[in-house]
């Protein structure tokens, strides 16, 4: 094999989980670079992280990229870089800042125009329209149909859901009762919230959507990896039982069932490749029980916040961009579907015993705990100091605390 050597971008529990795969795949500590330190890579030894103040801004991101390469090339000639984002503005920055660095580093990447439709919610809905992929009934309405009050006259009943149609914009937005997404029963609401959004400096597209019903239960989430030559790898479908009912944090998923649905995979597998995509997709999903279909929310440009899942069910998302990226081995073309065996968690025992909602889904995974059939992203034993274990304790009494502030009902945050 040829040596190469993972460069990751973030520092959050994605970040940590890339650089956990990596390490118990090839036993390689990878280096990190992010604009700022998050909980769930500190005090690591799998990661040597390198805090670079400016790093969201283009040219500081891409001069910190080409420095490092060009100190390795010196360092360790001949030696790889393989370069993966962990969240939407990295990938956002690779995207804008690829031909500057392409050079140097091996990395997937969708051309800028795809990358703008596929990123925000409202063109990717009509990609899916155009595609026949399900999606909730969505009006999208820009600063002027807001100031025109068009949000007074939708095609749908209410309860409905708002949020923003660019998520990487909406990060840098903060204004009272902010939320990732809400959930609106009476229109005086959904009026105030929507007008405080482009109040607080908002000015990308909003999206407003018949909610669909049902709890955390309904959801499913979806990882695909396409190769270099745009041909879909491996698919891992897992069934979400709870979420983070925190209002910054709402559709972070906290505990995933392996799930298997060819009928899901198909379509899916089949709009990655006709629109040459390349790299990991990641679906958030949820069945509608009026019509029997699972329809699609987003897609995310990168591998998502809970994919330890994937490389917890056995299928190493490291490995697989090895595969592609430094060794381009061959493939037949057959898809693997994931059969997954495991339960992956975020959350201590006692919240998913709690909180989840009883039924055959809970009995099953409360099984699965008793046998021995589950993780976490963050508890890796090669890796655990005793700074790092009181830092996941004190995460962990923190996420208890979340829960008996904002959960409100089985299956339904705040």
């Amino acid at each position: 094999m040829s040596a190469f050597q993972p460069v990751i971008l973030g520092s959050d529990i994605n970040a940590y989980g890339m650089a956990r795969a990596f390490h118990e795949a090839f036993g390689i500590v990878s280096t990190a670079f992010a604009h700022f330190q998050l909980s769930p890579t500190k005090y690591s030894k799998i990661l040597d992280i390198h805090l670079v103040p400016g790093f969201g801004q283009p040219d500081t991101f891409a001069r910190t990229l080409v420095d490092y390469a060009q100190q390795m090339q010196t360092s360790h000639p001949g030696t790889h870089l393989l370069l993966i984002p962990c969240g939407d503005s990295y990938a956002n920055l690779l995207a804008a800042t690829q031909d500057q660095i392409k050079a140097y580093y091996a990395f997937n990447t969708i051309a800028q125009e795809l990358n703008r439709q596929l990123s925000l919610k409202s063109s990717f809905y009509r990609l899916c329209e155009r595609y026949q992929l399900p999606h909730p009934s969505t009006v999208s309405l820009d600063a002027q149909a807001v100031e025109r009050g068009d949000y007074r006259q939708l095609p749908f009943d209410y309860p409905v859901a708002m949020k923003a149609a660019d998520s990487d914009a909406w990060l840098s937005v903060d204004f009272p009762g902010r939320k990732k997404a809400f959930i609106f029963t009476d229109p005086a609401e959904l009026e105030t919230m929507i007008h405080r959004s482009y109040q607080a400096g908002y000015q990308g597209e909003m999206i407003i959507q018949d909610f669909v019903p049902g709890d955390d239960s309904h959801m499913r989430v979806l990882n695909a990896y396409v190769d270099q030559h745009h041909r879909v790898r491996m698919m891992c479908l897992g069934h979400p039982l709870l979420e983070d009912p925190t209002p910054e944090a709402v559709g972070n998923y906290a505990a995933i069932l392996p799930d298997y649905q060819e009928e899901i995979f198909g379509p899916i597998k089949a709009f990655l490749e006709d629109i040459n995509y390349c790299g990991v997709a990641n679906f958030d999903m949820k069945y509608d029980e009026r019509d029997g279909t699972y329809k699609l929310f987003e897609i995310n440009l990168r591998q998502g916040r809970s994919s330890f899942f994937v490389t917890l069910n056995g299928a190493n998302l490291a490995q697989y961009f090895v595969d592609d990226l430094i060794e381009d081995t061959p493939f037949d073309g057959q898809t693997r579907y994931v059969r997954g065996s495991k339960l992956w968690m975020e959350i201590p025992k006692s919240i998913f015993r709690d909180y989840v909602a009883a039924g055959s889904d809970k009995d099953r995974a409360l099984a699965m705990m008793k046998r021995g059939d589950w993780g976490t992203t963050l508890e890796y034993r090669a890796d655990m100091s005793p700074l790092r274990w009181l830092m996941i304790r004190h995460m962990f009494s923190i996420y208890k605390k979340r829960y008996r502030q904002y959960f409100t009902r089985k299956g339904e945050g705040a």
